[in-house]
């Protein structure tokens, strides 16, 4: 079985396959490639996931000027 690529996951996916990754890499159970590996994916799932956070931040935020209630958004913590 092959992981679905982090491109086309949604950001739920996204997360729980960070999640995943973390708790795997957490235990320190793997071996030393496998953890470079986990680490490069765990990277790779974080920028996904917070470009489709700054992506839905954009989205509310133009709809929020269209109804002319537009406001600075901040980033999202810890991303």
């Amino acid at each position: 079985m092959t992981e679905k690529p982090v491109a086309e996951m949604s950001f739920e996916e996204a997360m729980a396959a960070l999640e995943a990754v973390v708790t795997q890499l957490e235990r320190g159970e793997v071996a030393l490639e496998q953890s470079i590996a986990l680490y490069e994916r765990g990277a790779a799932l974080k920028a996904h996931c917070a470009a489709k956070l700054k992506a839905a931040e954009e989205k509310v935020e133009l709809i929020r000027v269209a109804e002319g209630r537009a406001v600075a958004t901040s980033a999202v913590e810890g991303m």
